[in-house]
């Protein structure tokens, strides 16, 4: 246990195994809910519902694995929910390809993202991003957290004259879920250890004692037929890829996830105090970045869209995980799930949505760092921190903001705070959009 100890860090970072455990067993938790959402959108593409359920299974272990002995992140990775839209719902809809041509053209893209990384080139658009920006990222990565906690709660719902409103109040979901998020803040204030995983297992419990949520089916708990994604493993279609032409299918799969996961990238760390403040440079993103492009290309391998750095990861952050143990402990347990699939339904989305809320007021701290009183760096971190969430997008936010920050510094002639990097990576920005 001590040459663990010393391989992940835990002294360096001033943690222990009983917080990263904890911390694990958090992410895990909030993150979990990708074993139901991810195959039916798949399923809907044309997978089969089961091989494409133990597909996810297997690609979210291989790449939390692999970020937690390469990287040494608390980073959990897992099939990106906006990528697995976009390949089941456009890739695979009016474009018309099947789900075997699609998945090739995510092997291509991590390819294309593997190359980005050995080149240093993503590492050098992220040198490029401005600290205020990276902190805009963070608190814009809050809101987006928060807001989908709120709507997995159902304390806001989509409205047609005002687009969100208040939920229904007189359900017992969004009063649950607000329970859970003071029981859990007052925990945190009185600094109890695991008052995240306490908060989601007690009002999991009260759900289940009040006949909100049902038990799970103990009569179906039994191991699937195979325990290895063989239906989807290699099913990759290049030839189809090709025929059809592959420029505007890989750049926009390159695109959304390469921006989306920097941003979430960016904005955990900074949460996960790995910033150098002073050079603005992210300790062990080479390596971070390096296991993100090795899982892209065996997301495609595997059978899955994009695998991407989940920001629920920020729950497990925020219960003081700081190692790769983390999506290590989170990988072991999505295995776990192949054996018994009906758990995973036991905790609801009302419990972890309480601890979404709870992390996204967390990472509104880092607001204090933006300069705003400077107006040409203070409006782009605006745009961006309000954009993640109203658009629903990490990518989106971080683009506006991005090329808002570019268009005010040339305007302005502060062109001192540009270099060649930051505006090729406003104009890779705009043209992403105009694709869209």
């Amino acid at each position: 246990m001590q040459f663990l100890a010393q391989f992940f860090k835990f002294e360096e970072k001033n943690t222990n195994w009983r917080r990263e455990l904890m911390a694990g067993f958090t992410g895990f938790v909030t993150v979990c809910y990708v074993v139901l959402v991810i195959p039916a959108m798949l399923a809907d593409a044309g997978m089969n519902l089961q091989a494409a359920t133990i597909a996810v299974i297997w690609a979210t272990a291989f790449a939390s694995l692999l970020m937690g002995l390469v990287a040494n992140f608390p980073v959990i990775v897992a099939p990106g929910l906006g990528i697995c839209a976009f390949f089941s719902y456009y890739v695979c809809g009016p474009m018309g390809l099947s789900w075997q041509t699609a998945l090739a053209a995510v092997f291509i893209s991590g390819v294309i993202f593997f190359l980005l990384t050995v080149t240093k080139i993503r590492q050098l658009i992220i040198d490029a991003v401005p600290t205020d920006i990276k902190h805009a990222i963070v608190v814009g990565l809050g809101c987006f957290i928060s807001f989908i906690g709120l709507k997995n709660a159902g304390l806001i719902v989509a409205d047609p004259s005002t687009f969100v409103a208040l939920g229904n109040l007189h359900k017992a979901e969004p009063l649950l879920a607000a329970l859970g998020v003071l029981l859990i803040s007052a925990l945190m204030v009185r600094r109890i250890k695991g008052a995240m995983i306490i908060g989601i297992l007690a009002v999991t419990v009260l759900g289940l004692l009040l006949g909100v949520s049902p038990l799970p089916d103990l009569s179906t708990l039994s191991a699937p037929s195979s325990l290895t994604p063989s239906e989807t493993f290699f099913e990759l279609d290049f030839n189809s890829v090709f025929a059809y032409g592959i420029v505007t299918i890989v750049f926009t799969l390159t695109m959304v996830d390469l921006f989306d996961n920097m941003g979430t990238l960016i904005g955990l760390s900074i949460r996960a105090n790995m910033l150098d403040h002073k050079t603005g440079h992210i300790e062990g993103l080479e390596k971070a970045l390096f296991s993100d492009s090795v899982a892209t290309m065996a997301s495609g391998v595997i059978g899955t869209p994009t695998c991407t750095s989940y920001i629920e990861s920020a729950a497990a952050i925020a219960e003081g995980g700081r190692t790769g143990i983390v999506p290590i402990v989170s990988a072991i347990l999505f295995l776990l799930c192949l054996f018994a699939l009906p758990f995973v339904t036991v905790v609801p989305a009302y419990a972890t949505a309480s601890a979404l809320i709870v992390v996204g007021g967390l990472m509104m701290q880092s607001v204090v760092h933006i300069n705003f009183k400077d107006f040409s760096t203070g409006m782009p971190a605006f745009l961006t921190i309000i954009t993640m969430p109203l658009t629903f997008n990490v990518a989106t936010g971080f683009g506006l903001g991005f090329i808002s920050y570019v268009f005010l510094k040339l305007l302005t002639n502060q062109n001192k705070d540009l270099n060649i990097v930051t505006i090729l990576v406003a104009l890779a920005f705009g043209i992403n959009f105009m694709m869209r």
